[in-house]
């Protein structure tokens, strides 16, 4: 189903509150005023946030006869959501879901929405290497759009630290490095 999109980056972490979601979601306007359609999948399916930091949370999913179709952040149609957090009723609502549920609805998010032909779809990540990220490696391993991931960071040890797992979890999932971003400073580095 991902036929139709030209380049997929994950943003990755390795721990929470490093402004993973901020940087998915300046990376994606950024796209979008350079002239690019873009779409965004949140897979942070314990605490979905792309549907609030794009002020969508309104926003609903349909049901096409092709599958779901994502939410548009405007009329423009140039950057789509898809995200679990439109799927719950209320904000608070937790999904206490283990691995084969989180498994199973990221399968059906790659599998079921219809895109239309994107330039880039930014994918949203949980903060670790756990579920999540394993199953959407395995979702992605036989897609040649994938371009690799973003990783953010904050300066402090704790979160340097995890971020050196997510890079090895990049290693061994065969997904190139495209930057590592330190939200805190605003350095970059890129590879």
């Amino acid at each position: 189903m991902l036929d139709n999109v030209d380049h997929i980056v994950l943003v990755l972490s390795g721990k929470g509150g490093v402004g993973k979601s901020s940087v998915t979601t300046q990376l994606a306007l950024t796209l979008v005023r350079q002239g690019y359609k873009v779409g965004v999948l949140d897979i942070d399916l314990t605490g979905p946030s792309m549907p609030r930091m794009f002020g969508i949370e309104e926003g609903k999913i349909h049901q096409s006869s092709n599958g779901w179709v994502p939410v548009y952040y405007d009329d423009s149609k140039r950057l789509a959501v898809m995200s679990l957090g439109f799927l719950l009723g209320d904000r608070g609502n937790s999904v206490v879901w283990r691995g084969p549920k989180k498994t199973g609805m990221i399968r059906q998010f790659i599998k079921d929405v219809r895109w239309e032909h994107l330039d880039y779809l930014l994918v949203d990540t949980p903060p670790g290497t756990s579920d999540e990220h394993i199953a959407i490696a395995e979702e992605l391993r036989y897609c040649n759009n994938v371009d690799g991931a973003v990783v953010v960071t904050t300066p402090q040890l704790v979160s340097i630290n995890d971020v050196k797992k997510e890079l090895n979890f990049c290693q061994k999932v065969n997904f190139k490095v495209l930057g590592l971003r330190d939200r805190t400073s605003g350095k970059s580095a890129g590879t």
